[in-house]
């Protein structure tokens, strides 16, 4: 099978990519070194030509509703249009638990993404999942006023990387099945908990107070709106095994 990854040099692409090579599928990866550009569109046509499933793991750093959504609604107008034109006939995102419910900031644009998938001319899979385990490192390193690190209030139920990218390709082998069941970890976490294990474990021995998000998103990262529903699919891997697997700073 040819499989195009878009977001393949990022953390969940690059295991995407690597699960799927192991498989014996021939992958290419939509990166602007690559020649791609998946924001413009420029060389889209040319490197899905042949192309059976795109899986789009794309991502972008803001916490910004507006750019949020004008990133996802561009990125996947441009794959869903090249994609038409060269007959991909499948279209594969990865999307987060819980963003119907908290369509705020960066989720806004998630549900944009949703949204402009299933209004598109390629028949289309949506699999959500919740946070990756190594949430807690980017927690660490950017929720931070000067030297202070700060400890975010959320419950989320963390998920491996490696399961994800196991049942994207999965899902890719299987052809195009609309919104399929929700994953996530083995266990309900606190972010907070998380965040300050993750320092512990990388050396730092800072003080780390615990702080509320503010505003809706926050409201909605504390009360369990980014928790998956009783029917979802859970991984094995916990926090504590990732945590552990990691090297010691």
């Amino acid at each position: 099978m040819e499989i195009a990854v878009a977001g393949g040099t990022g953390i969940a692409g690059t295991e995407v990519v690597r699960v799927a090579q192991q498989r014996g599928h021939r992958v290419r990866v939509l990166s602007r070194g690559n020649g791609v550009d998946v924001r413009s569109g420029e060389g889209l046509d040319d490197a899905l030509d042949g192309t059976d499933v795109v899986i789009d793991v794309l991502s972008t750093s803001t916490q910004s509703a507006r750019v949020s959504t004008e990133f996802f609604t561009g990125t996947t107008s441009h794959l869903l249009a090249a994609g038409r034109r060269v007959g991909v006939g499948h279209h594969l995102a990865l999307s987060i638990v819980g963003v119907d419910r908290a369509p705020h900031g960066y989720y806004a644009g998630k549900l944009a993404q949703e949204q402009a998938v299933q209004s598109g001319q390629v028949e289309w899979t949506i699999q959500r999942a919740t946070q990756f385990h190594d949430f807690a490192a980017q927690m660490f390193r950017n929720a931070a006023v000067g030297p202070i690190h700060l400890a975010p209030r959320m419950r989320t139920q963390p998920i491996s990387i490696v399961e994800v990218a196991t049942r994207l390709v999965d899902l890719a082998e299987s052809g195009p099945a609309g919104r399929v069941r929700d994953i996530a970890g083995p266990r309900e976490e606190q972010l907070a908990d998380m965040v300050r294990a993750w320092a512990v474990h990388s050396g730092h021995r800072g003080w780390m107070p615990e702080i509320s998000l503010p505003g809706a998103f926050g409201r909605a990262l504390r009360d369990g709106s980014v928790l998956p529903e009783p029917d979802a699919d859970l991984g094995t891997v916990a926090f504590s095994d990732w945590l552990n697997a990691q090297p010691r700073g």
